[in-house]
């Protein structure tokens, strides 16, 4: 018999290892999602718009709009399980005009739209760690309320640019829910016990 006190302990180190590696990677996030959590991920986009001049001046970025903004979250198909919330600024001049097309349709996760025109991408992480629910932020610093439930941790997260050039087109800050691990593991002791009946 296992010690549950080893569990505990297994438990913590595995939800540390899989969350070091998902706020470090510079790969695709959505892809090494569904891996985790053996489901497709669809994407539900809150809202997409145009922003002024004035928000692009505190992106530090000014001129050579326009530019837009995306607050999406991806949510597992199956288990309808909120996983990320996501907040993309989009410059449209660094930002090829088929990918730029796609991401106004508004029909699939940036990442997936990148992936489905064969682009070549350079991804730089800027900034990840944990925070409170109650210091989440957007883009421009301003509080948001991200759509998880249940939360009781702190929150992962991880701000990169996408470079399709030498500029950034694309900056995205994504919160990832904090109960990935425990949301998978129940999904696993599910089957398993449907199985056995």
């Amino acid at each position: 018999m296992i010690d549950p006190q080893f569990e505990g302990k297994a438990s913590d180190v595995l939800h540390g290892l899989i969350f070091d590696f998902l706020l470090v990677t510079d790969g695709r996030t959505t892809d090494l999602l569904e891996m985790l959590l053996n489901e497709k991920m669809i994407v539900h986009v809150v809202r997409q718009e145009q922003i002024g001049e004035e928000d692009a001046n505190l992106m530090g970025e000014s001129s050579g709009g326009p530019y837009y903004i995306r607050e999406s979250v991806l949510i597992g198909e199956n288990s309808r399980f909120v996983v990320s919330h996501n907040i993309a600024l989009v410059y449209s001049k660094h930002v090829p005009p088929a990918l730029f097309e796609k991401i106004a349709h508004q029909q699939e996760g940036i990442g997936k739209a990148i992936s489905s025109l064969g682009m070549r991408t350079f991804r730089k992480v800027a900034d990840s760690g944990f925070m409170n629910e109650a210091e989440t932020v957007d883009l421009f610093g301003r509080p948001i309320k991200i759509h998880f439930s249940n939360l009781q941790n702190k929150v992962p997260y991880k701000r990169y640019f996408i470079y399709f050039g030498r500029k950034p087109g694309i900056q995205i800050l994504e919160y990832f829910h904090p109960s990935i691990i425990g949301h998978r593991l129940q999904q696993g002791m599910t089957k398993e016990q449907s199985n056995k009946e």
